[in-house]
Formats: C-alpha cells, structure tokens, sequence
C-alpha cells in the first residue's frame, strides 16, 4: 500500500478537484493508529505529518501537499504541529 503525495500541485487543478469545499478537519499534536476503510484524498492547510503504513516506510507531508492514502491500509499518524485539512472519501 503506497501514499501519493504531490507537494506544491497547482491551485487550477486543485479548484477543478472542488478541493476547497471539501469538509475541513483539525487535530492537535498528537500519535495514533487509523486505518483506510476507504481511499481518502486530503489538501493540508497547516500543519507537519508523518504517516507511517503498517507495512512501509514513513512519508512526510504538511501545508500545501495532496495526500491520498489507499483502502486498506493501516498506518500511524504522528502529528508534529496541529492539522487542518480539506478532505474526501473516494469511492
């Protein structure tokens, strides 16, 4: 299971997306297990993350970066400084 992330993606691409009226979620500095029911495609607006998948290397993201992480997958997250960012589930 493999996260893509594309760091700077152009601000065209992402309104074409309708990234900017996706929800908004916020959390503190903090460690803890999730796990992909669903993909998930994600914008970060603040904040510096390491998400560690239960079978692969670390990946580093923060302000600016679109994630998506893949169904199935089981991670950690350990946020660095407090996250806020616009998301979706896909189908």
């Amino acid at each position: 299971m493999k996260v893509r992330i594309t760091h700077g993606p152009d601000r065209d691409a992402l309104e074409k997306k309708g990234v900017f009226s996706w929800p908004i979620w916020t959390k503190e500095e903090s460690k803890f297990p999730w796990f992909y029911d669903e993909q998930e495609t994600f914008y970060v607006l603040e904040g510096d993350v390491t998400l560690t998948p239960e079978d692969g290397e670390p990946v580093c993201f923060g302000k600016g970066d679109l994630v998506v992480c893949p169904a199935g997958m089981a991670c950690t997250w350990e946020i660095h400084s407090s996250v806020r960012k616009h998301y979706r589930f896909d189908e």
